[in-house]
């Protein structure tokens, strides 16, 4: 669905282009929220949006979406598992807010695609 195109491709390539911004230290968030835990609540964030606005989508398309959004997930642990205990600065949350926003945008087009 999503996982398999090209723009994915570019997504993970977007994300190890910017690594050097997670090993940088800076002021952490007031919150106190860890990298892993913000990449989860953002990329959640979004999907939680997206099936919102695609009413149309069945439980199997869902279901898929799930299923995908764990790859994802488990792609970006794999990348990011050095630092995923750290605690986020702004600069990380802005970049972490920013991939999932390009997150949705794939799965928007996915389902386009999908309900056509």
């Amino acid at each position: 669905m999503v996982t398999d195109q090209p723009g994915y491709e570019h997504l993970i390539q977007f994300l190890t282009e910017h690594l050097a911004l997670f090993t940088e230290d800076g002021t952490a968030l007031a919150d106190g929220k860890p990298i892993g835990v913000l990449l989860e609540e953002r990329i959640a964030e979004q999907i939680i949006t997206l099936c919102t606005q695609h009413t149309a989508l069945e439980m199997n398309h869902r279901s898929m979406i799930i299923r995908e959004v764990d790859g994802i997930m488990y792609d970006f642990q794999e990348v990011l598992s050095s630092v995923l205990e750290k605690k986020a600065t702004a600069e990380q949350a802005e970049l972490i807010n920013e991939i999932a926003l390009l997150i949705k945008n794939l799965f928007d087009s996915a389902v386009a695609r999908l309900l056509d």
